[in-house]
């Protein structure tokens, strides 16, 4: 399971979700009801570094879903990369708002940026609140993600699925986080987390290159290893072609 971080000052919460279990299967069934073409679905990553196990996910990746337990060295870190700078513009970018909700911030990440977004159906939910959000400034743009009916039905369709039993009680926090990574129109790779107040460029990546490059793994191992290591109960996600 996944849920909001404890952020260094103490967040008041207007509204609170179950969270989310990282769980391919479930993170597919919530951006089709989303309006994602079906042509697309999530993928477990089994290894940061094994070349036989890294083949088995389809190409070009999309995006990635990263879930991991938080620490005092990763609070660390996001305050220092809050105080740089991003691009305007180069990602579309919600701030969460919303209770363990993490899990739903990286998915609408996954699915606003890059080619991902041109796979999203016209009329379709998703393609109704970027049409609405994309104008607005932070603020607003994370109140109009609140007060979306229609995507909250959506997320509590799936929110108790998966393998593990979610918390009874929504407003109950658990230890784990959610990130996004994608590669931006500009062929920037980026970190958007939720929790965080900007966008975190992590640099260029080849034209070529898909968010599942050396450049994007290396990241990822190195948050891994200053959170514990092969101790870490993390896991990652693709969104990648659909299989079968």
């Amino acid at each position: 399971m996944a849920s909001h971080k404890e952020s260094p000052e103490k967040r008041v919460w207007r509204k609170h979700f179950i969270p989310l279990e990282s769980n391919p299967e479930v993170f597919t069934e919530l951006v089709h009801k989303l309006g994602v073409s079906e042509t697309v679905a999530f993928h477990d990553v089994f290894s940061l570094e094994d070349p036989d196990l890294l083949a088995i996910v389809p190409r070009p990746v999309y995006a990635l879903v990263l879930v991991f337990p938080t620490t005092e060295k990763y609070l660390k870190w996001v305050a220092e990369a809050d105080d740089g700078s991003a691009e305007k513009d180069a990602v579309v970018f919600f701030e969460q708002t919303i209770n363990n909700a993490c899990g739903l911030y990286a998915l609408l990440h996954a699915i606003s940026n890059g080619k991902a977004r041109g796979l999203i159906g016209e009329g379709s939910l998703m393609s109704r609140l970027l049409e609405k959000c994309t104008p607005l400034g932070t603020d607003e743009r994370a109140l109009a993600l609140e007060d979306s009916q229609e995507l909250e039905s959506a997320y509590s369709s799936v929110a108790r699925k998966g393998d593990t039993k979610a918390p009874d009680n929504p407003e109950d926090d658990v230890d784990f986080h959610y990130n996004a990574f994608v590669k931006s129109h500009n062929g920037h790779l980026f970190l958007l987390d939720g929790d965080r107040k900007r966008p975190v460029d992590l640099g260029p990546i080849g034209a070529d290159k898909d968010v599942l490059s050396d450049a994007c793994l290396s990241v990822i191992r190195k948050m891994v290893a200053d959170a514990g290591g092969e101790n870490l109960n993390f896991s990652l996600m693709a969104l990648a072609a659909a299989q079968g």
